[in-house]
């Protein structure tokens, strides 16, 4: 624990509103309701204080936030409860200001309790109300780190109105029976796990004679959990633990035994998850541990009624107008959170809403984004700067990943804006009213990047940004490049040259669709979709054509939420608005509706656990994915986004599903594994600014560790990508197999991890391509593509080519490259066996400007 200091919470007794007593525990043998329960926090402070350690029992474990404010706490109970008293035991850095909410969804809130000038140590606060989720919510902290709790305990009965249907009762059924199973050993191949859990009183599992030993089975998904029966051989426990866990390598304690006698008994149990096992910590005989059987028992919370739709947007969006006080400081404080926290868990979107502000410089750091509430980017003024530089690294401007600014206009403080990013880090709908810096202070390397819907009334300058592609915006002048600048639909654009420079240009954008963005109609917010555009060129406001949906037609997704709940809202009709938050997935989410919305707001970031697959969309018209971000998780997930089922065969073409600034993450922030990340089976589906990264830094990284073989697969057929970066697959970045495919801009490296040449040769070639068009496909096309090798780990590799297509004069690829960075390892041709091969150490593209 780190030391704080404990004085500053003193100046505020005056103002003392409410004062919670002070106790030093709750009724000794009262269980809370709480305890064991799933939970979940706006934010962590590191991997060492979960959600999870605040309800655990354990007053040597805590929960601990990020350094702001607006933060909360919040406990699942698994079912309706009447709630009489919630006690919290502050550790040192306490809340000065807070809250404690009761709800019957998750999403709408109903105070229990105001705190105000709190003075930490333990509060124990009587309260009345009915519901299933209780939470601490953050107003002001005391001191200047975040909150943190040893305990949060939520005291009551269980049971009662729903409001939306009766609470279940413990089932007499076993949860368990036939699931899979495991333990820390066996006797021997006659007693295995999986006979404790058979439902066979004549078959058991014993183990190794040692202490501790444990058996564990796995429930399939997380489940309230009310009972557990066992059965002992004659080698029984005498001290042992019954416990849970959501992830199978976390686990809390529901029911600690000590001077057990064996035989048969049962134990009534309150907590929720997946697996449950029984951890034997002393024996009672000189043999190991020995179970005919074990029985695990289950309780639903019933039915609580529709999923409603509208509500606030949660804790982590924060909106301000011209009058907000410490604007600057707002923007400043969370950016010094922000500004390097690659892989951390804060997640944070400001909304402007319409006027002019003045003297304003926000600085925009990881998973923060920034957008006006005005229907025309011109609504939102900002006489200031909107940031992105690169200090936190040093000037190198290649990590500037997952941000985002959107519909506002910058009028910048001296005269040149400066958005210095790389990946994921759109810049959408922006009005500039002067010039675009896209280089860090000192001009250090640059990887990014993309604008579309955009106005830059002066000059961009890239200068030494590596690539970028711009798509149906306009400029008053483009400077420079270095490899790879592409433009779609851009008026102002530098005509082609790629044959001595960088600049790839089309006049216009075949097909294209803005993405939906969130704003004000008055004092109500609503989500406004645009319509689909036709050979666009320039942007498209202030016509604005599309549709407005109202936010009440959103299930609005808030952190703890979960995967059932968004289905069921889905069912309903709803579309999806993802607050600010990581989301754990423990079933896949649906979209199954014509013309569904699944917008996002501040990188909200989705993680399939268990191996399940993040997201299935159907093959249906006009559904719209944006703004978020797909990430891995530990056990291989076969498809992180499928867009169709395998077969279909729709046509799309008068409202094609569009995915925009929905971002695919495999490694980096832990371990994740996923054979394929996106998988289009749909016909017409619209790719619009997509980054799918397989992890080459962070943690969690290698070449087994992060596998992920594929990164696009494309079977549908007329599919459009504008703006496609797909980068360090094990085998193909993109993969494509449907007819007329066309694609504006390419950005890919190659795996840098490869152990050797041995582990990429494949049909007698040295190496995945990048880019690989399927032989079976007559009609492809495409523009401004380039592949880079990095070949850290084996630098005399030698790649065979970047992009592999077969030679039909319905195949053409127009202006494409291939890089060796810095001589770690090298591409003996550009495409198939054509183009010149990369040497040296120069980094000097190798380029084919039309194939064949």
């Amino acid at each position: 624990m780190r030391p704080r200091s404990l004085g500053v919470a003193l100046a505020a007794l005056a103002a003392l509103i409410t004062l919670p007593a002070h106790a030093p525990s709750a009724a000794a043998a009262e269980i809370p309701l709480s305890q064991g329960r799933t939970a979940t926090s706006s934010s962590t402070e590191n991997g060492g204080t979960p959600a999870a350690f605040a309800v655990d029992g354990d007053t040597g474990t805590r929960w601990s936030s990020a350094a702001t404010d607006d933060q909360w706490l919040q406990v699942d109970l698994g079912a309706s409860a009447s709630v009489t008293k919630v006690v919290l035991n502050w550790e040192a850095a306490y809340g000065k200001d807070y809250k404690v909410q009761i709800s019957s969804d998750g999403s709408a809130w109903t105070d229990l309790k105001s705190v105000t000038g709190g003075d930490g140590g333990t509060d124990s606060l009587d309260v009345s109300g009915q519901g299933r989720y209780v939470r601490m919510y953050g107003v002001h902290r005391a001191t200047q780190y975040g909150y943190s709790l040893w305990e949060f305990q939520v005291f009551g009965t269980a049971g009662g109105d729903t409001g939306g249907g009766s609470t279940g009762s413990c089932d007499s059924a076993d949860a368990a029976k036939g699931k899979p199973a495991s333990a820390s050993s066996t006797e021997n191949a006659g007693t295995p796990a999986s006979a404790a859990f058979d439902g066979d009183t004549g078959t058991r599992w014993s183990s190794a004679a040692a202490d501790p030993q444990w058996v564990q089975v796995d429930l399939g998904s997380v489940q309230n959990l009310c009972k557990v029966d066992l059965n002992w051989e004659a080698a029984y426990a005498k001290n042992f633990q019954i416990q849970t866990s959501s992830d199978g390598s976390s686990w809390t304690t529901l029911k600690s035994v000590t001077g057990a006698t064996g035989g048969t008994a049962s134990y009534d149990v309150s907590g929720s998850g997946r697996y449950l096992r029984i951890n034997g910590t002393a024996r009672a005989t000189g043999y190991g541990y020995s179970l005919w059987e074990v029985a695990v028992h289950t309780t639903s919370s019933g039915s609580t009624g529709p999923v409603q739709g509208g509500g606030d947007l949660g804790p982590n969006v924060i909106v301000v107008d011209p009058s907000t006080p410490n604007l600057q400081q707002k923007f400043d404080q969370v950016f010094s959170q922000q500004e390097s926290n690659q892989f951390g868990s804060g997640r944070y979107q400001f909304l402007l809403k319409p006027g002019t502000y003045n003297g304003i410089n926000a600085q925009i750091g990881f998973y923060t984004s920034i957008s006006g509430l005005g229907l025309n980017p011109d609504d939102t003024q900002i006489n200031g700067d909107v940031t992105v530089d690169a200090g936190w690294f040093n000037g190198n401007a290649t990590q500037n990943f997952w941000r985002s600014a959107e519909n506002l206009a910058i009028t910048p403080s001296n005269g040149t804006d400066r958005w210095a990013v790389a990946q994921a880090a759109p810049f959408r709908r922006i009005h500039v009213k002067g010039g675009l810096n896209l280089a860090p202070n000192g001009y250090g390397w640059a990887s990014g990047g993309y604008i579309a819907d955009s106005k830059i009334d002066g000059t961009v300058g890239p200068y030494s940004q590596q690539q970028w592609y711009t798509r149906d915006s306009s400029v008053g002048g483009w400077t420079n490049g270095v490899w790879n600048m592409t433009f779609s639909g851009v008026q102002g654009a530098p005509a082609t040259n790629f044959d001595s420079g960088p600049y790839t240009t089309l006049d216009n954008t075949p097909v294209s669709r803005e993405k939906p963005f969130l704003y004000l109609d008055g004092s109500t917010y609503k989500v406004f979709v645009p319509a689909k555009r036709t050979n666009a060129r320039g942007v498209s406001w202030p016509a604005n054509a599309g549709t407005s949906l109202p936010l009440d037609q959103f299930y609005v997704v808030k952190p703890g939420a979960t995967a059932a709940t968004i289905n069921q809202a889905l069912s309903q009709g709803l579309n999806l608005l993802f607050t600010p938050g990581v989301y754990h997935l423990d079933q896949t989410i649906n979209v199954t509706r014509a013309d569904t919305v699944v917008l996002g707001l501040g990188l909200a970031t989705i993680v399939p656990d268990h191996g399940v697959d993040a997201m299935h969309v159907a093959d249906v018209d006009g559904v719209k994915l944006a703004g978020f971000l797909i990430d891995a998780g530990s056990a291989n997930s076969d498809t992180l986004l499928q867009i169709g089922a395998a077969g279909s065969s729709a046509d799309h073409s008068a409202n094609p599903t569009t995915m925009q600034d929905v971002f695919v993450r495999i490694g980096g922030a832990g371990p994740g594994l996923a054979t394929n990340s996106v998988v289009v089976n749909s016909n017409n589906v619209i790719i619009d600014h997509t980054w799918l990264w397989r992890a080459d830094h962070g943690s969690g990284v290698g070449w087994e560790t992060n596998r992920a073989d594929y990164g696009l697969r494309v079977n549908g057929n007329d599919v459009l990508a504008t703006g496609l970066f797909v980068e360090h697959f094990n085998k193909y970045d993109v993969y494509w197999a449907g007819e007329r495919g066309r694609t504006i801009f390419f950005q890919n490296e190659k795996a840098y991890d490869v152990p050797n040449a041995a582990a990429v040769t494949h049909d007698g070639i040295v190496g995945y391509a990048a880019y690989k068009v399927a032989d079976t496909v007559n009609q492809h096309e495409a523009w401004g593509l380039g592949s880079y090798c990095n070949f850290t780990a084996d630098p005399s590799i030698v790649q065979r080519h970047g992009f592999q297509v077969p030679v039909k004069s319905g195949v053409k690829l127009h202006d494409i490259q291939v890089i060796s960075l810095g001589g770690k390892g090298q591409y003996a041709h550009v495409v198939n066996d054509t183009g010149a091969p990369t040497s040296g150490t120069d980094t000097v593209p190798s380029k084919v400007t039309l194939f064949p």
